[in-house]
């Protein structure tokens, strides 16, 4: 596979996607029984996973593990407020911005140069 630095970024985008729907998506259908409500849910995020591992795998040969884990962090927000603007119609406050901000500092702060070990 290609060793492109978007590549692993790109599939986290797509993997948080399935993970999103999985975790809150349910929420617009509580009739529905909770068991099978964790089965679907389960089935989604097998899908989440097969692009989450390779997305690891591959963003290792580029990234540090501490830089994938903020990155992945950032990539849920933006799905998951995205998600949430769509299918709940909330729209985030001051004080949600407020905090993504502060993560996005925390991705600035990894591409420092920091003391080895």
């Amino acid at each position: 596979m290609s060793r492109s630095w978007w590549l692993p970024i790109l599939l986290l985008f797509v993997s948080n996607i399935f993970m999103t729907y999985a975790w809150y998506g349910h929420l617009k259908r509580k009739d529905v029984a909770l068991w099978q409500t964790i089965l679907v849910c389960w089935g989604i995020a097998f899908f989440e996973y097969c692009l989450m591992v390779p997305a690891n795998r591959l963003g290792s040969q580029l990234y540090e593990p501490y830089q994938l884990k903020i990155m992945q962090e950032v990539i849920t927000l933006i799905v998951f407020m995205g998600f949430a603007v769509i299918c709940f119609g909330t729209k985030p406050q001051w004080n949600h911005f407020a905090a993504f901000a502060c993560i996005i500092a925390a991705v600035l702060f990894t591409v420092l140069p920091g003391r080895k070990t």
